[in-house]
């Protein structure tokens, strides 16, 4: 660990004045400015047929750019530590928003599906903020009780705490968000000290359970995974989004159609702009483009893992894996279901799906990763 950091208090809270990682900072900006330029390629014929412009997506996908840019500069100055104060108000907020759910009406009737709130003109997901409720509850409760890592009632207490918002959206249902959710706590316990009985039971455990609810308990995901494992059995209707996919992929070739040129966008892949947008990705830069994506994820993940590994201390260690293992594997996850690695399971990837308050908080949390980067640096 590097030597304690040195911050200047306000009367507007703790300023951070180390320098930010710039690295980091590079990667975050050329993921989102990619992603931008794709988004519109992709959105706008869908835009204009459903909307008649077609820059809808795009605008409002900017606007939303803009600002979490903004939020992020304003979150690297503000010192890391502030939000273990808000850990556990964060986290009962988020169950309470993901209680409320459970007992709304399903946004598109007849789905039985309940992953939105709607307020007015704005709609988001509470399983969104649970990824970051998790990071920040978890790291706070290991920073503080590393030494009872070893204490079996200390990890089942951490158990608790995850499963209990694994169980909340589950029942959405929504099984991606619920593996991304799990599989964070999951890393943050190991990156904290968790013995390795702990996790061959714990993994043994959770295969286990995730087996009894695919297979019997959720009727929709073991659905899913019949059609993934041959999409032309319903080739108009359940697997028509994956087929579709898999054809924009082929299509492109090593070095793609080139920007703008993609043909299954017009109407083809439904809802481009969203969770598939990688296959268009694939469509117009080929094998070439989407492999360097692939990398600069990568890059990502590996300058917040060892952003981590530099932090001045154990909180802003596990804060800064723990966001960044998050992007990373919701990456992975949503290339791996529009290849047809896994079953569709309807998770967006970052910087790229259309979704402007889910970028908003991804900035957000880039910008505390970028804070906790200027408490390593500091050189006052």
């Amino acid at each position: 660990m590097s030597n304690t950091k040195t911050v200047r208090k306000k009367k507007n809270g703790i300023i951070m004045h180390g320098k930010l990682d710039v690295t980091f900072l590079s990667f975050v900006l050329i993921l989102l400015t990619f992603g931008l330029v794709m988004l519109f390629s992709s959105s706008y014929a869908y835009s204009y047929e459903y909307y008649g412009t077609s820059y809808r997506f795009i605008v409002r996908q900017a606007a939303f750019a803009a600002f979490g840019i903004l939020v992020m500069f304003v979150f690297s100055k503000i010192d890391y530590h502030i939000w273990r104060k808000f850990s556990w108000l964060i986290y009962f907020g988020t169950i309470i928003l993901l209680g409320i759910l459970l007992i709304s009406k399903p946004m598109v009737a007849g789905t039985g599906v309940k992953r939105w709130i709607v307020i007015g003109p704005i709609n988001f997901q509470p399983s969104e903020l649970a990824k970051f409720a998790i990071v920040l509850v978890f790291s706070n409760l290991i920073a503080a009780n590393q030494e009872k890592m070893k204490r079996l009632k200390f990890i089942g207490f951490l158990i608790f705490i995850l499963g209990l918002t694994c169980a909340l959206v589950i029942l959405e249902p929504h099984v991606s968000a619920t593996v991304l959710i799990g599989s964070i706590g999951v890393v943050l316990m190991i990156v904290g000290g968790l013995q390795m009985r702990y996790i061959i039971i714990g993994g043994a455990a959770a295969a286990t359970v995730g087996t009894v609810l695919v297979t019997g308990v959720i009727g929709y995901a073991s659905d899913r995974i019949k059609y993934w494992k041959d999409p032309w059995l319903d080739a108009k209707g359940k697997g028509f989004q994956t087929i579709q996919s898999l054809l924009a992929i082929g299509s492109g070739g090593i070095l793609g159609r080139g920007i703008g040129q993609s043909r299954q966008k017009y109407l083809w892949v439904p809802e481009p702009h969203n969770d598939f947008i990688f296959a268009i990705v694939c469509e117009e830069l080929g094998l070439v483009g989407a492999v360097a994506i692939v990398i600069l994820f990568a890059l990502l993940v590996w300058r917040g893992f060892k952003i981590g590994m530099s932090a001045a201390d154990k909180f802003g260690s596990l804060l800064s894996i723990g966001l960044t293992f998050q992007v990373g594997l919701q990456a992975m996850l949503n290339i791996w279901v529009v290849t047809n690695t896994i079953p569709n399971t309807g998770i967006s990837l970052p910087f790229f799906s259309y979704g402007g308050t889910s970028l908003l908080i991804l900035l957000a949390e880039m910008g505390i990763v970028l804070s906790v980067s200027r408490g390593a640096n500091n050189e006052d």
